[in-house]
């Protein structure tokens, strides 16, 4: 899937376009240059996904929890696929991370394999060897003009 955003005006429509493509997946690796826009299409995903809490990096945290909105059937408005409400949202940043045996530590576990879950991870290069093979790597662009494309694999 490519996803083209002309303008941070769009980045709500090309969230909403990630969301309605998510599907069954859990666990997505976001891959870009520092200032691509990683955690500002995590954020535009979350909102869509209905998170009622700040959405922030979390670059010192490591980590960052949100729930998606409990969207009830009659609810003909929501774009939350059913599989995607009321669950946790896991947004790692592993920026910091100097040594594999931090990631360990956090209980990584427990949060990649966690039945329900979304994980959203800024950064995985650094912690490759870890992500589940149904891992889906997503890859966000900045153009020469200033735009940006995400593409998913």
């Amino acid at each position: 899937m490519t996803i083209p955003i002309q303008s941070i005006d769009q980045i709500n429509e090309a969230a909403r376009t990630f969301v309605l493509q998510m599907g069954n997946n859990r666990i997505f690796a976001f891959y870009g240059k520092m200032g691509a826009g990683k955690t500002t299409f995590i954020k535009a995903v979350c909102e869509t996904l209905g998170v009622e809490e700040v959405v922030t990096s979390p670059t010192f945290a490591i980590i960052n929890e949100y729930q998606t909105a409990s969207v009830s059937a009659e609810d003909k408005n929501s774009v939350i696929p059913s599989q995607l409400a009321g669950i946790p949202v896991y947004h790692f940043d592993f920026y910091r991370i100097k040594r594999i045996e931090e990631v360990y530590d956090m209980g990584y576990e427990d949060y990649f394999y966690h039945p329900r879950a979304l994980c959203f991870i800024e950064w995985p290069e650094l912690i490759e060897e870890l992500l589940p093979d149904n891992t889906v790597r997503v890859t966000i662009s900045e153009n020469p003009d200033g735009t940006r494309t995400v593409v998913t694999d």
